[in-house]
């Protein structure tokens, strides 16, 4: 019997061997090339470098080829590299091998279909999860398809170099943070191109993750990497998730800036560029973004997170650019994919065009203060949802909206309030203009949440 858990919101993800082996790997492969119809077409397949990637490769190209589709190997990469593969050479399908940020026991898959198009729950994995637990999956194919070794890395060099203009630049020291992922091997041949010196931390990939987990969203990942931008006295320093299609920077003084407050930055590089653009944000981000990017001339679009209903509202706005808080950035250039390498460039881009440090750029963005975001378990999310903005209704002197989760705004602060898609949780975002505002309205909430 499969482990029906694996089957996630947004890709295919368990701990290796126990509920994802092998033979899981070759099913899924086999479902997802009827479950889209690719027989007779070519898939691109890669991996990161966790340990069992390599099996699970292996025994997923045997279920693509099995069912009569050819597959073009392209090792190991980074996830944005891989949908970016899909698109440049206008494949009709893609899979990656990866659990991104998970810890080492872990892998999946990542899946798309033409253009980058990712697969989801609701379009996609759900029909692959529901062709392997029915045991109706097509017997192989009378031809079996093809396997051969492919490189992208220098068209995706070019590709991410694309992103930002070389002339001019000041000289940057940066230190990345790779965690032992893919950032180590996709970085180097692009800044070998820049003015830049890095100073590399675990470049080395080794999906052990023997220096810390590959999960920079959790502060104690960072903390190392915080105290070498001061040791170091560089510009700026950033670090990568395992498949390196998230991105956290940290400033010259070592403090991490938020999600948000990065987006911003790249709005601002996108916006001198493209005057006008459309930008998409999730609806947890800071009012500092939509802010900026009126105030720049652009048009800001306020969205539910999730790459599933962000990328199709790109598309659909022909927007430039579209931002989660969580480190995920999109770009229409980048077949609406999101990238955390094209950020970290856009960024540095920005940085290297004006003379004052990364801190002075966010200081005219940002008037906020935020609580970050504070998790609460709770037996009954849409119980509490209701509790919670009827004492704010009941108060009165607020708006609210339910695009993702409960939003509550009162002008000089807001909060928004959201359940978790995978676990019994409430996540709590504050914002307000001042330290003890937010500290009020945070444990308000927090006492209606848990009390």
């Amino acid at each position: 019997m499969i482990d029906e858990s694996i089957f996630k919101a947004y890709d295919i993800r368990g701990v290796y061997p126990e509920s994802l082996d092998e033979s899981v790997a070759r099913d899924i492969g086999r479902a997802f090339v009827h479950h889209l119809g690719l027989s007779g077409a070519r898939v691109i397949v890669a991996r990161d470098m966790r340990l069992s990637g390599e099996a699970l490769q292996k025994a997923f190209i045997e279920g693509v080829t099995e069912s009569g589709a050819d597959v073009l190997d392209l090792g190991m990469i980074s996830t944005d590299a891989l949908y970016f593969a899909v698109g440049h050479l206008e494949e009709p399908g893609g899979a990656m091998v990866t659990a991104s940020h998970n810890p080492k026991e872990y892998n999946g898959f990542k899946l798309c279909r033409e253009e980058a198009i990712a697969l989801s729950g609701e379009s996609g994995i759900n029909q692959i999860k529901e062709l392997i637990l029915s045991g109706k999956l097509p017997g192989p194919s009378e031809v079996r398809g093809s396997v051969e070794q492919g490189d992208i890395l220098r068209e995706y060099t070019e590709h991410c170099l694309g992103f930002i203009g070389r002339e001019g630049l000041r000289p940057l020291k940066i230190v990345v943070d790779a965690g032992n992922g893919m950032a180590g091997k996709m970085l180097p041949p692009i800044f070998e191109r820049l003015p830049f010196e890095v100073v590399p931390m675990y470049f080395e990939l080794d999906g052990s993750f023997p220096n810390h987990p590959p999960n920079p969203i959790v502060p104690e990942n960072m903390a190392e990497l915080q105290e070498r931008v001061v040791a170091e006295g560089a510009d700026l320093g950033a670090a990568f998730d395992g498949d390196a299609d998230r991105c956290f920077v940290v400033d010259e003084n070592g403090r991490t800036i938020s999600g948000d407050l990065l987006a911003a930055l790249v709005a601002k590089n996108i916006l001198e560029k493209e005057p006008g653009a459309t930008i998409l944000y999730s609806a947890v981000c800071s009012k500092a973004l939509p802010e900026l990017i009126e105030r720049e001339g652009g048009r800001p679009v306020r969205t539910r997170a999730g790459h599933s209903i962000i990328k199709p509202q790109m598309r659909e706005h022909n927007a430039a650019f579209g931002a989660e808080h969580s480190g995920h950035f999109y770009f229409r250039d980048n077949y609406f994919a999101d990238s955390g390498i094209i950020a970290l460039l856009t960024v540095a881009e920005l940085v290297a065009r004006q003379e004052g440090p990364i801190s002075r750029l966010l200081e005219p963005i940002d008037p906020y203060v935020r609580s970050g975001e504070i998790n609460s378990e709770v037996d009954d999310q849409r119980a509490v949802l209701e509790k919670v903005e009827n004492f704010y209704l009941k108060r009165g002197g607020v708006e609210t909206d339910h695009l993702d989760g409960l939003t509550v705004d009162a002008g000089d602060w807001w909060f928004n309030l959201r359940p978790s898609n995978t676990e019994p949780l409430l996540r709590l975002n504050v914002e307000a203009r001042d330290e003890k505002t937010m500290e009020q309205v945070r444990d308000e909430v927090l006492s209606l949440v848990r009390g």
